[in-house]
């Protein structure tokens, strides 16, 4: 049985059974309840607090325990049985409870980063394998919008996820973002049918860079010494990749660089777009897809179109066989799954913790792809990667 004592917010201290409230009258435990106790010896004084309820956690005749604050014996008695009381303030069980929950929390952001990173991984590997066989990046992109687009539409259809409330104002501030989306995912698609993926997530390690410059000279922010002196290292371990790099690409180069600054903005709007927006990480997402797809569509007809896809796609099924229709699934359904899951973990995570994530999943690609696809690489151009990486994560912790 647990009783619970509410007594006013007020220091006490207590040597023994007599509690003495300061400034006050001593106070003497009642007869009705507990039996007149007396004290063996003198003991250690104790503050108690009372500013929370105190629950008592049971009494006992008899027999001493461990955990109990408070041991007496009775004055009728000259050995007799021993009274011991236990009290623990209200709020202990819920740190108790606080604790469970915490590690929960810890275990739920580990999984969406380990989710994160892995679909990334396998997006990209994908990805190269249909664009070594399809060389067609703007449908490679429309497909990879489409099918996201598609499974979110089927999942608010079937209600397995809440559709959002949006309005007019909603889709207004979200067209910029999907402009700068749309162009950012394209110009990478066409980089990463150029060169190595590594290559190109090498570059893309230098986001940062052109972040500080936007915002520095177009929108007038300023930021401490840390932050320009953590862009030395980016851009200098970029440019040392780069000129190191023994398939270089000037086309696949520039859709890197073209990417790095499509997704810059697309930050930057999407930061004023989500304000005071209660749409979750998820649905944003889904509506961003189902735009930029919107965006996308007319422009990969005129660029490419219908004729050439035809051909490029009976090409490559005749090259590689029917496996070829699994790769196309696979890259446009985990493009999809794992921006997703990016934009889920900025719900639970702070954007230091977001960044230094994104730099984590840079690593992994970049070493992945290395691997499965055999790309050769030179020693210094290795020490460009590493530098760029750590100049990223620098970056990061600087910024904060």
């Amino acid at each position: 049985m647990i009783c619970t004592l509410r007594q006013p917010s007020t220091g006490i201290t207590g040597s023994g059974f007599v509690l003495r409230q300061k400034h006050a009258t001593p106070f003497q435990p009642s007869s009705l309840f507990l039996p007149p106790l007396g004290l063996k010896k003198p003991t250690q004084n104790h503050v108690v607090s009372l500013n929370k309820p105190l629950h008592l956690g049971a009494v006992n005749f008899g027999s001493v325990k461990k955990d109990f604050e408070v041991v007496g014996k009775r004055k009728s008695d000259g050995d007799g049985d021993l009274v011991k009381c236990g009290a623990y303030e209200a709020d202990r069980s819920e740190i108790e409870a606080a604790g469970p929950s915490e590690a929960a929390k810890k275990v739920k952001i580990g999984i969406y980063f380990a989710t994160w990173w892995a679909l990334n991984v396998v997006f990209n590997i994908y990805n190269k394998k249909v664009l070594n066989a399809y060389p067609y990046p703007w449908l490679t992109s429309t497909l990879s919008l489409a099918c996201g687009s598609l499974m979110m539409l089927i999942s608010w259809a079937t209600r397995i996820a809440e559709a959002p409330k949006t309005d007019l104002e909603f889709w207004k501030t979200l067209l910029p973002v999907a402009v700068a989306h749309t162009i950012g995912h394209v110009a990478a698609t066409v980089s990463m049918s150029k060169v190595a993926v590594s290559f190109t997530h090498i570059i893309k390690s230098g986001e940062p860079a052109f972040s500080v410059l936007v915002s520095r000279f177009l929108l007038g922010e300023t930021f401490p010494v840390p932050v320009y002196l953590s862009l030395v290292p980016i851009i200098g371990g970029c440019a040392l990749a780069a000129v190191t790099e023994l398939n270089f690409n000037m086309t696949g180069f520039m859709g890197a660089m073209i990417s790095n600054m499509a997704f810059v903005f697309r930050n930057i709007f999407s930061k004023k777009g989500m304000k005071g927006n209660s749409v979750s990480g998820m649905n944003y997402y889904a509506c961003l897809s189902i735009l930029s797809l919107a965006l996308l569509t007319p422009f990969a007809i005129a660029v490419e179109g219908p004729q050439m896809w035809a051909a490029g796609w009976q090409a490559a099924v005749s090259q590689v066989g029917p496996q070829f229709i699994w790769w196309v699934a696979a890259q446009s359904v985990f493009y999809h799954l794992y921006n997703q899951v990016s934009y889920m973990s900025l719900d639970e995570i702070s954007p230091l913790t977001f960044s230094i994530g994104n730099t984590m999943k840079r690593i992994s690609v970049i070493v992945s792809s290395i691997i499965i696809f055999r790309t050769p690489v030179q020693p210094v151009n290795a020490l460009g990667a590493a530098i760029a990486v750590l100049g990223t994560f620098l970056y990061s912790q600087a910024k904060q």
